[in-house]
């Protein structure tokens, strides 16, 4: 089995006590027998008596254990702080406590996807957790429960399922309520005073926001992960049986000088196909033999929504021996799975005889107990979200997505602008906010930008400029010599019969465009192999040698297992920079003089060649990237990638990866290879560098902590480990994509993308740190996404003017695109070289590969 199917399928027996999502934990598991390896007749849908493999009695009984503490509407445990509030990293750097905007550049007047606060509480809140016995796991079922007793509650009151404030303090600190669902079930309710909060208290930022959420459930919306969308509107794609529900994301926070709502519009893509109704065809197409391989392979790793409760799930397993008609623990009696989405949701369950999704929950439990155990998932009520890897390559899928979730600058302040003006006009919701003193504005936020002049491109001995506004010099590059460039004399194109007039064009186009540019190719040997994995990796094997430079390889189609085996064997077994091309890429002759500059560059720098430089006046500069990859193949190992300059031009790059366990941090397996890191520059250099900065990619919502915490410092052990007096000077940067900050530059009085090179350091920034964004890159389509960068400790004194300019200029230096990319160079070389190993190598590269870009 590959990919998601290496997920085991596991077995459990019948009348084990599991539970669905809300069952309340009880206090010892009751473990059922181990279920035999024997393979099961198929009844029903998707319905296996026994599961396809066996699996040992002590997994069987902490899962069943497990199940039995579900708890996930439960929200009262231990939160994830997804805006990193509370951490200070500014204060302790001197040179940017008092200002840590840049100067250079021109001006340049930008709207931002802010709403000010122009008016909130100025009283003391009452902040109340409150618990509900036995647990309810639906959040409105909760909220009518505890507003039964408006007359101990008053009306002015926020609830968000856990958390209760109130503008004034209850009698009791304790006070225990009694309420009963229309099911006539009783229920206790205990309302715990935690915290009296003064209106200048952090905790009142977490009040606003879940006010702000009630808001747009009062607007219809309902929430979908962390975000909310309207189904009420929904986009329908009937041709590719998708829907879009419209949305917004929504953060209040404090930043630079004020409280600010900061909301963009979001998207969620539905498919109209739930899991009962994918199986039943997957069922069809593969037969029933083989449906349990194909169910779990096809299944296993998928996000499903239930619109019962609106909540996301990850598919982790399938229990192929549950069906609606189980029982589990609920209190103290037995209820069974229908039964409770009956008395829960009032949901009738069609389909008796379906098996039962699992889904590991990983929140914690109430008040920082373990976690929940895994929740139970009925197929018939789950529908499947997100797009395939199938769908993601179909271009008209893609085109039909992007034409209504790819807004331009104006359509995206049209959208929000409605959306706050219908905040405005909703009398039910001025009334709630009127409540609470709390009042935004309604114009987008006003701010000033700045653009940094273009930078003078570095090729060979010339130099040359490029449109800013394009961010692109792929017209420019043309017919100009590299920096320096290895002869290729001995080199190999390997090619199935089928492909052999494609592999004959591309030697001649990348014979035509390779002189021009400096590169000496000699004839290549050309080798056909048979159009089967196992004959490519003996024609390989036959073939490579340890004096080969390089490996072309035209693949008949971009089926992964043969380029997996092509990267496995040349980065692992027999080091050889390698470079595969599907046919189809070489089919079009108008387009094969661009395919072939494209491919001859790629060769060039995978053997150490240098395409292009900018100029970077600090000397004795070393620059890291370091991104993570998760590899859901093998059991979520995580892959840490580290790639470091060797030159004073970018031009030459140092790359390790470590692989990982689960949960072990990243920076543990690091340390060796930045040690590496600094030998290689050492070698390179005869001295080793006096200034290091380190941007870090992949750090999650809420993992800022553990980077100030815990990686710095394991960084600066992993320095002193060089030498007994070196101390250089270290910066760290923490780089973030996926944000939801957007800007828009007000020109010729339309709205329209900033230009790349737009820096933006006030008014949006957090002044907790020491942050800045940047919009590097051009679009052609949509709305530009900015990168956010946060320099989380600097020991190096730069101006923040030259730390901008630093990481604009790195963004040019990534030799995968004759462009500007949004992060800097060696974010994505790392982020590359993570992708490859966690997704077609699964183990360490040969060390013999180190010092080459083998991976782009």
């Amino acid at each position: 089995m590959q990919g998601r199917a290496r997920a085991r399928s596991r077995g459990r027996a019948r009348g084990q006590e599991t539970g669905p999502p809300g069952v309340s934990p009880v206090s010892k598991a009751a473990a059922g027998p181990p279920v035999s390896a024997q393979e099961g007749e198929l009844v029903g849908r998707g319905r296996q008596r026994t599961a396809p493999g066996a699996m040992a009695s002590d997994a069987v009984i902490q899962i069943s254990a497990g199940f039995q503490q579900v708890k996930i509407g439960e929200r009262g445990g231990r939160r994830r702080d997804f805006n990193d509030l509370g951490i200070n990293t500014r204060h302790a750097m001197e040179h940017v406590k008092a200002s840590k905007t840049g100067t250079s550049g021109s001006p340049i007047d930008l709207k931002a996807n802010f709403f000010r606060i122009v008016s909130r509480p100025q009283w003391v809140l009452y902040q109340y957790h409150v618990d509900f016995k036995p647990p309810m796991e639906s959040r409105r079922l909760r909220s009518a429960l505890l507003f039964h007793h408006e007359q101990t509650l008053g009306t002015a009151r926020t609830f968000d399922g856990a958390l209760l404030f109130l503008p004034r303090r209850l009698q009791d600190t304790e006070t225990v309520l009694h309420s009963e669902t229309r099911h006539g079930e009783k229920v206790q309710i205990t309302v715990t005073l935690t915290n009296e909060l003064p209106p200048t208290s952090p905790v009142c930022l977490q009040f606003y926001n879940i006010i702000f959420r009630r808001v747009l459930r009062m607007l219809n919306m309902q929430q979908i992960g962390r975000h909310y969308y309207n189904p009420n509107d929904p986009l329908n794609i009937p041709q590719h049986r998708l829907t879009i529900w419209p949305g917004f994301t929504s953060t209040i926070l404090q930043y630079e000088s004020s409280i600010m709502l900061s909301t963009d519009v979001s998207h969620k893509v539905l498919r109209s196909d739930t899991v009962l109704s994918f199986m039943g065809n997957l069922r069809q197409q593969c037969g029933e033999q083989r449906f349990p391989e194909a169910c779990t392979k096809e299944l296993i790793g998928l996000i499903v929504l239930t619109k019962y409760n609106n909540k996301t799930y990850r598919i982790d397993d399938i229990a192929w021996d549950h069906t609606p008609n189980n029982t589990f623990k609920r209190g103290d009696s037995e209820i069974s799975f229908k039964d409770y989405y009956k008395t829960q949701y009032n949901l009738d369950i069609v389909d008796g005889n379906q098996v039962l999704l699992i889904s590991h929950v990983k929140k914690m439990g109430p008040s920082g107990g373990p976690p929940p155990g895994p929740a139970m998932l009925i197929p018939e009520l789950c529908y499947l979200t997100g797009l395939t890897d199938k769908m993601r390559s179909d271009f008209n899928i893609m085109k039909d997505l992007s034409s209504h979730t790819r807004l331009t600058p104006e359509q995206r302040e049209g959208r929000l602008t409605r959306f706050v003006n219908n905040i405005h006009k909703n009398t039910e919701v001025q009334a709630e906010m009127t409540t609470w003193g709390l009042n935004f504005d309604n114009k987008l936020l006003n701010l000033a930008g700045r653009v940094l002049p273009a930078e003078r491109i570095v090729q060979g001995t010339r130099s040359y400029e490029y449109n800013p506004w394009a961010a692109d010099w792929s017209k420019e590059m043309r017919g100009v010599p590299l920096i320096s460039a290895l002869p290729l004399d001995n080199w190999f194109i390997f090619f199935t019969r089928r492909n052999a007039g494609e592999a004959q064009n591309l030697l001649q186009t990348l014979n035509k465009v390779s002189t021009p540019l400096g590169i000496r190719m000699q004839r290549p040997v050309m080798v056909e192999y048979e159009d089967r994995q196992e004959a490519l990796l003996r024609a390989l094997q036959q073939n490579v040698s340890s004096s080969t430079q390089m490996v072309v390889v035209v693949l008949p189609s971009n089926r992964k297992d043969k380029y997996d085996s092509v990267k496995k064997y040349l980065c692992v077994d027999c080091p050889t920079p390698s470079q595969c091309v599907v046919s189809r890429t070489l089919s079009r002759p108008q387009a094969l003089m661009t395919v072939a500059t494209k491919i001859a560059l790629q060769m060039c720098c995978k053997m150490g060649g240098e395409l292009w430089s900018v100029e970077i006046p600090l000397k004795q500069l070393m620059i890291v990237g370091i991104d993570v990859y998760h590899d859901t193949a093998t059991g979520k190992r995580s892959i840490g990638a580290l790639v470091s300059s060797l030159n004073q031009g970018m031009s030459r790059w140092f790359s390790k990866c470590v692989l990982q366990n689960r949960g072990q941090e990243i920076m543990d397996g690091l340390k060796g290879p930045l040690q590496g890191a600094l030998k290689a520059w050492l070698k390179h250099n005869k001295c080793l560098p006096s200034r290091i900065i380190i941007y870090r990619d992949g750090v999650g919502d809420g993992q800022l902590q553990s980077v100030v915490n815990y990686e710095v410092p394991q960084i600066m052990e992993s320095i002193k480990t060089m030498g007994q007096g070196y101390a250089p000077k270290l910066t760290v940067v923490v780089v973030k994509k996926r944000i939801s900050s957007r800007f828009f530059a007000q020109i010729d009085g339309k709205l329209a993308n900033p230009p790349p090179g737009t820096i933006i350091d006030t008014e949006v920034t957090r002044p907790e740190w020491y942050d800045f964004f940047i919009v590097s890159q051009a679009v052609r389509m949509g709305s530009v996404s900015p990168t956010h960068y946060n320099v989380v400790y600097d020991s190096s004194g730069l101006k923040p003017d030259h730390m901008q300019r630093l990481t604009y200029k790195l963004c040019h230096m990534y030799y995968n695109w004759q462009g500007i990319i949004r992060v800097p160079a060696p974010c994505q070389y790392a982020h590359k070289l993570a992708f490859l190993v966690g997704q077609s190598i699964h183990k360490e590269p040969n060390t013999n590969l180190d010092d080459f870009l083998y991976y782009l």
